[in-house]
């Protein structure tokens, strides 16, 4: 009978290792994220992590690659919108975006962000899923009928909410505090949403 001790572990392919780094990310920022802390979470000697990584900068890279093209692909998928649907996606963005409170998103995010503080680099790259952010919600905007303006204004403000209450405990606030959102979404898209431009 074979004993555990002789059996072949399984094989780590290099996503597994990146998508640990990304929950050491969250959890310690990119000052924690550490080959020897990898090895030891996924249970393998560090000389493994050399089958995948030339060295710790090949991980963050393919770390923040991955951050970023999950980022924009989620964007993509939220800011699509059928021809006279645009108002209603924006709402439907804003209900989302308030009503599901990601702990481990915001806290990918937030460590992503305070990495970029240190690391051009990074900073570019956040840089560059911040533009699509307010690009694809923009658009929808635009296909309202608003200028280009409005709809950069209003792009960033809806941004600014999503960011600012994610990042707040805003629940003993106010009693109504569905009332308030209410509000929010009212100022942020509330004239628009039964508008339709062909």
């Amino acid at each position: 009978m074979e004993n555990m001790s002789s059996r072949a572990r399984p094989q780590l392919d290099r996503d597994t290792w990146i998508a640990e780094a990304i929950e050491v990310l969250a959890a310690e920022g990119v000052a924690g994220l550490r080959v020897e802390v990898l090895a030891k979470r996924l249970g393998v000697t560090k000389g493994s992590f050399y089958w995948h990584f030339k060295d710790r900068q090949d991980l963050l890279t393919g770390a923040l690659i991955v951050w970023r093209d999950g980022r924009i692909r989620d964007i993509a998928k939220q800011t699509r919108a059928a021809p006279g649907e645009a108002a209603q996606r924006i709402l439907h963005l804003i209900e989302v975006y308030s009503a599901s409170r990601s702990r481990k998103g915001m806290l990918i995010e937030l460590a992503v962000r305070d990495w970029a503080k240190r690391d051009a680099a990074v900073a570019a790259v956040v840089s560059e899923v911040d533009a699509f952010r307010f690009k694809c919600a923009r658009e929808l905007f635009l296909q309202c009928g608003l200028g280009v303006r409005e709809a950069s204004s209003r792009s960033l403000l809806l941004y600014a909410y999503v960011f600012g209450q994610s990042l707040m405990v805003v629940d003993q606030f106010d009693q109504s505090i569905e009332a308030l959102k209410a509000d929010i979404m009212a100022m942020i898209a509330g004239d628009i949403a039964h508008t339709t431009v062909p």
